[in-house]
């Protein structure tokens, strides 16, 4: 915590000199002041204009312009008027430059407490806490899903009060066979952010699944309560179509889970409720909605790669082959990636969205791909000086087909 601490003091070090700054051109200001008062002639200024308008108001009266009670009248807002103008005249000495000093020290460390009074409050000190830890468990080199779990309940200890905690805690241990304390993780962040639809489903599905997949009386409390707040919640309507799916309602199942899909962004969840309702569709005797989908997932290329034999035996037989497809500018992931070893060359593979890296960057997006096979002796990734390869470009991706098949020859080294 030590950079963000001192972050802190260069962002209060600024205030703290815009406090200061006033006072170092005090003395300069009073003098300034002292000087205007000095040489301040308002007074006999006013006084002047007042005796030009009074001699101006008795020449009327003397010329018979106006008559004795208008001359009166006159006069009279004449001396209010000056009265007016130099009742204010009369000003409080100027204090001392030196006047109020004591005060820009308490104001500054009223500052300073304030500030990191409200930053323990309200700042994210346990949040970077919690990332601290998550950077030193994956930086150790023993580091483990255990090492992160004893550091991340440690904190739990430390800041109860921390939703961040809680949720961190949760996956591990409903990933790890550990549903009391799973539902215990969750119960405090019920408790904490309060129950919100989100957290309200993900309970209802950890104790239907530790209920052995029942919708007892406690789920479908907290599943009504859910779908109360929010209809569409994908994790309650996949849970009913799971139970709809085992009491053989396929129909109702599926329904269900056409809802979920709708609602879901995960494309890995997405993937498996569909594969659902295919299953499902399938036990009711009727044909698959997305075996249109299995039809373009089976697009992609049938490519031979071989070793040049002028290169043969520069490379061990344990090297890892790389083979991968990549859409011609170049913009997107990998759009499909095989790895092998050199001791299986020749050999023939399929290049398809089983392939994929991921579900944003896919061979069935594009017509034509460009391949690339490299031979990496230390198997990284990236490529290295001395890695053998070879490509093709402008291959057309379709359907897949055993006649025929791209030609990939690794000739070259990459320098």
């Amino acid at each position: 915590m030590t950079p963000v601490w001192i972050a802190i003091a260069l962002l209060l070090i600024p205030a703290l000199w815009l406090l200061v700054a006033p006072m170092r051109g005090a003395r300069t200001l009073r003098d300034q002041l002292e000087t205007f008062e000095a040489n301040d002639t308002t007074a006999e200024q006013n006084v002047a204009i007042f005796q030009r308008r009074l001699a101006s108001l008795e020449a009327a009266r003397d010329r018979g312009d106006i008559d004795d009670a208008r001359y009166q009248e006159d006069r009279l807002e004449l001396e209010r008027s000056l009265l007016e103008d130099t009742v204010d005249e009369t000003r409080r000495p100027l204090k001392s430059a030196s006047a109020g000093r004591l005060m820009v020290p308490l104001v500054m460390v009223a500052v300073v407490g304030a500030s990191t009074f409200w930053y323990q409050q309200y700042g994210a000190e346990g949040d970077l806490t919690l990332y601290a830890i998550q950077q030193e468990v994956r930086q150790h080199p023993e580091g483990s899903l255990s090492m992160f779990t004893e550091r991340m309940e440690a904190e739990a200890e430390r800041q109860p009060n921390n939703p961040n905690v809680w949720s961190a805690l949760f996956p591990i241990y409903r990933d790890t066979g550990q549903p009391e304390k799973a539902e215990e993780a969750l119960e405090r962040l019920l408790a904490i952010e309060g129950r919100i639809p989100p957290l309200l489903a993900q309970m209802a599905q950890l104790q239907f699944f530790m209920a052995e997949r029942q919708l007892t009386p406690e789920v479908q409390a907290l599943v009504d309560e859910t779908l109360e707040l929010d209809p569409r919640q994908p994790t309650v309507l996949g849970l009913l179509g799971i139970h709809a799916f085992d009491s053989g309602d396929y129909e109702t199942a599926i329904d269900r889970w056409r809802r979920a899909v709708a609602n879901i962004e995960n494309p890995e969840t997405t993937a498996s409720l569909r594969d659902g309702i295919r299953v499902a569709q399938e036990r009711m005797g009727v044909v698959p909605e997305n075996a249109d989908a299995a039809a373009a997932q089976s697009q992609g290329i049938r490519v031979n790669v071989s070793l040049d034999a002028e290169l043969e035996g520069s490379v061990s037989d344990d090297a890892t082959v790389f083979i991968t497809a990549r859409d011609m500018d170049g913009e997107l992931p990998p759009l499909a990636v095989i790895r092998a070893q050199v001791s299986e060359l020749p050999m023939t593979v399929v290049l398809d969205d089983a392939a994929a890296m991921s579900a944003d960057a896919q061979i069935s997006q594009v017509r034509e791909a460009r391949l690339m096979v490299r031979v990496s002796p230390s198997g990284q990734a990236t490529p290295q000086p001395g890695d053998l390869f070879g490509d093709l470009e402008s291959v057309t991706v379709g359907p897949i087909t055993d006649d025929e098949a791209a030609e990939v020859v690794i000739n070259r080294v990459f320098e």
